[in-house]
This record gives C-alpha cells, sequence and structure tokens, in this order.
C-alpha cells in the first residue's frame, strides 16, 4: 500500500496528462484567462433574460455594501424600504446601514463578554473557546438577529448616520476592536480565577463597553437618538417628519411586524430533520432578544411560500451560497451556466447535503428576491434578486437565480406566516427548538 507519491506514480500522472489533447486545450486558455469566462456554457448563457412574469412594485436602485460584510442587515433594510417607498410614494430611498451596524457591533460584544463569563470554566484551547474567540463582532448575521436590532433600536434614514470610510471598509475596525475584545477575555477569566464577586465582574465588564462603545464612535460616528426626515415623492411633493424616534422611524413608516414572520431553512444533512425547529448555542447578538429560530423543511415548502408572497406583492428575505456557479458581471446564479466537467475533464458530483457535510457549501450572503418567473403551469423557471453590490452588475445590480440553483445552493427564506400552511407555521411556534453547536454547518452567518 502507497501512503507517499512516488516517481513512478507522478510518470504515470504525466502520460495521463501528456495524452489528453483537451486538458493542453484548458491549459492553455486557464494560464491567461479567468475561469468562469473559459468555461462558459453558450448555450446557457444565450438565454440570459432579465423578464419576469411576477415582480412586486416598489422596486428601487441598488445599494453596495462595499467591502464589508453586512448583507444580511442590508438585505433587511432593502425589504424595508420597499415598504416606505410605497406608503410615500418614494422613487429612491436608503435606510443607514451605519446605524444598524453600530449597535450590532456594541450588540456583539457584550454577548462575547458574557459568554466569556458564562464559559470560565472551559480551558482556554478548548473548541469553544477557540470559536468565540476566532470573530466575536464579525460583520455577518442571522434574521432573528437583525429582528433583535430591530426591536431594540430601530432605523434611520442615511442621511442622519451616512457610512463612513471604516462602515464601507470594516475589516481594520473589526480587527482593531477584535484585539481589545480578546484582551478583555482574559481580563474576565482571570478576574473569575481570582474569585472577584459577581457585581466586581459585571462592572468591570461594563467599563470594557463603555471602551468599545467608544472606538465604535471613532469609526461610524455616533447614532441619532432623534431627528427629522424630509423628502420629495415622485410627484415632487414634499413631505417632512419632525421629533422622530428611530423606533418611531420604523413603526409609522415601515410598519412591518416582525412577529409575522418565519424563518425557514433547507438543511437534507444526514443528522438533520425535516419538519424540525433548530437554534443555536452561543449565537447571537442581542443578549435578551429572540433566539436564533428556524425550521427545516423540504426545498418546495421553501419555493412555494416564496412564490405566494412574492405573487401577493411582498419581497422575501432569504440566504444562500452566493458564489457557487455565479457570474458576476452578468448577474446570474445558475448550475448550468458553467461546464466545469468538460473544462477540467472529471464530474463535481457531491449532493446538496454533501456539500454541507464536507465543507463545500454553507450560507454565505443574503440578499431579496422581487420577482419569479412562472411558467404556464405556475412552476418556477427563474427569480429576481435584488442585491447589494452596486449597480455594476447585472440589469443595474438586479441578479438572476435560476430554480435549479435555487434548489441547490438556497438555505433559508423568511416569509409572513399567511404564505404557510397552517401546521407549519404550529411547528415553527410551538415545537422545543433542538440545539445545534455553534460550528455547525447551518450556523454560518451571511456577509
Amino acid at each position: 500500500m502507497d501512503k507517499s507519491i512516488s516517481l513512478d506514480m507522478i510518470k504515470s500522472y504525466q502520460r495521463d496528462s501528456n495524452s489528453d489533447p483537451t486538458l493542453k486545450l484548458s491549459r492553455n486558455a486557464a494560464t491567461h484567462n479567468e475561469i468562469t469566462g473559459l468555461a462558459m456554457n453558450w448555450d446557457e448563457y444565450r438565454k440570459i433574460d432579465h423578464t419576469f412574469s411576477n415582480q412586486i412594485t416598489g422596486e428601487m436602485r441598488i445599494t453596495n455594501q462595499k467591502s464589508s460584510g453586512r448583507c444580511w442587515g442590508y438585505a433587511g433594510l432593502n425589504l424595508f424600504r420597499i415598504y416606505l417607498g410605497r406608503k410615500h410614494n418614494l422613487r429612491n430611498f436608503e435606510f443607514s446601514q451605519t446605524y444598524f451596524m453600530f449597535w450590532d457591533k456594541l450588540e456583539k460584544s457584550n454577548y462575547f463578554l458574557n459568554c466569556i463569563i458564562e464559559t470560565a470554566s472551559e480551558t482556554w484551547d478548548s473548541r469553544l473557546m477557540m470559536h468565540l474567540l476566532h470573530s466575536p463582532i464579525q460583520d455577518g448575521g442571522q434574521w432573528d438577529m437583525w429582528v433583535n436590532l430591530i426591536n431594540k433600536y430601530g432605523v434611520v434614514p442615511k442621511s442622519e448616520m451616512p457610512e463612513t470610510y471604516q462602515s464601507g471598509k470594516s475589516m481594520r475596525m473589526n480587527r482593531m476592536i477584535t484585539r481589545k475584545l480578546r484582551e478583555y477575555a482574559k481580563e474576565l477569566r482571570d478576574s473569575i480565577n481570582n474569585q472577584k464577586s459577581e457585581e466586581k465582574l459585571y462592572a468591570l465588564k461594563n467599563t470594557m463597553l463603555s471602551t468599545i462603545y467608544k472606538m465604535l464612535v471613532i469609526h461610524l460616528g455616533e447614532p441619532p437618538e432623534s431627528f427629522t426626515w424630509q423628502v420629495r415623492d415622485k410627484k415632487k411633493g414634499f413631505l417632512r417628519f419632525k421629533n422622530l424616534s428611530p423606533l418611531s422611524f420604523f413603526k409609522q413608516h415601515v410598519g412591518i411586524e416582525l412577529n409575522d414572520l418565519v424563518c425557514l431553512i433547507n438543511c437534507p444533512m444526514s443528522d438533520k430533520e425535516y419538519e424540525r425547529v433548530y437554534t443555536v448555542e452561543f449565537l447571537g447578538n442581542v443578549i435578551e432578544g429572540n433566539p436564533i429560530r428556524y425550521l427545516n423543511v423540504d426545498i418546495d415548502v421553501l419555493k412555494n411560500a416564496a412564490i405566494e408572497s412574492i405573487k401577493n406583492n411582498d419581497p422575501v428575505w432569504f440566504g444562500c451560497d452566493v458564489g457557487k456557479y455565479l457570474h458576476r458581471t452578468h448577474g446570474v446564479m445558475d448550475t448550468k451556466l458553467f461546464d466545469f466537467k468538460l473544462f477540467y475533464g472529471t464530474e463535481f458530483s457531491l449532493d446538496k447535503a454533501s456539500r454541507l457535510e464536507y465543507g463545500e457549501s454553507k450560507m454565505t450572503h443574503a440578499m431579496v428576491f422581487t420577482g419569479v418567473d412562472l411558467d404556464s403551469k405556475g412552476k418556477p423557471k427563474k427569480w429576481r434578486v435584488e442585491n447589494s453590490w452596486g449597480e455594476r452588475n447585472g440589469e443595474k445590480g438586479y441578479y438572476i437565480m435560476s430554480d435549479e440553483w435555487f434548489d441547490q445552493y438556497l438555505y433559508e427564506i423568511v416569509v409572513s406566516k399567511k404564505y404557510l400552511e397552517s401546521d407549519i407555521v404550529d411547528l415553527y411556534e410551538k415545537q422545543d427548538a433542538q440545539l445545534l453547536s455553534p460550528w455547525d454547518p447551518m450556523v454560518a452567518l451571511a456577509r
């Protein structure tokens, strides 16, 4: 049995390689060109079509998260602004993405420090401690984390807290605050080992958070407490609203009842059950907020709910593995768009469950469905996607997702309860949640 690579084995590899003319063609092309262009399937490329049988009203100009991982919040705000825009007949509007980012990072810092206190008995090199210390205030998030921020802090217009250099390029800010939080983690653990009282321990944590708050102000500015919002509608009518708070702005001008929305996932892994509610250990932001909660169902349940939502003019927040079979310039996600089998001379055969279990796929990005193209039998052919990567790609920033791609790489949607069967809603609301470890593949954060 050969455990090493022998010279004879290498010679056999070379013979196989040199005898394959298709391989040489691929090699000659790949050394000077982008793979996604070379492996493009022309028969599928020519079918790209940005028209849809069902499309919601109220679409606006595409936003741009730049070099940050705030897609989950961008998707949430893009969802909200459709309703605000309809209410006031606006051509375009943006909420402040910096505002939610500020509070998310402060809350994540508090969540992290509380986790450090709670896990004081863990050794510094345990898997849990390594996980907690890895990225305590990363940009990413999940739907329930978003709901917790909105319920506590509301929203503000972008004019009240605009983008900064650091919000659009968050790596340095995250690195500096993480450096401080790791220092605080050691200080808290040392204090516990020295038997400092609980009262003094939490007083120390409060002092730490004051420093984190100041660091966030340096990077992002200070969030407004009240403001006046004025805008012109599509007919040039002037609107002004005084004495608004972030919470009153959300309640009065967005008006979505977040408790009516349900988070569904499709996870066919061997250790996951359909019609089972899951939550996650040591994942969150707002300590007193709702825990992560989602119901695992067959892909057709997600698909049918999303279709009904769009047909009734309601956009749909969703999470997916955006980098797979994506052509960013054309704004297309399609499993048939690239013929990698032909280009590499080998099959890529993992199914959805295996890709999750073997690290080949996970949820990486959140966006919003604003349309679906149905055939004569009411079956979906493709989906219209509002992304947050600027207007340069796709149709001014709007993307196409094939229905086959939906099946393979979409993992999570959020829809109103009214688009679900009553038994699904009952399961979501009443079933005790099964706890997932914080490193489970389905715990990935959308960025």
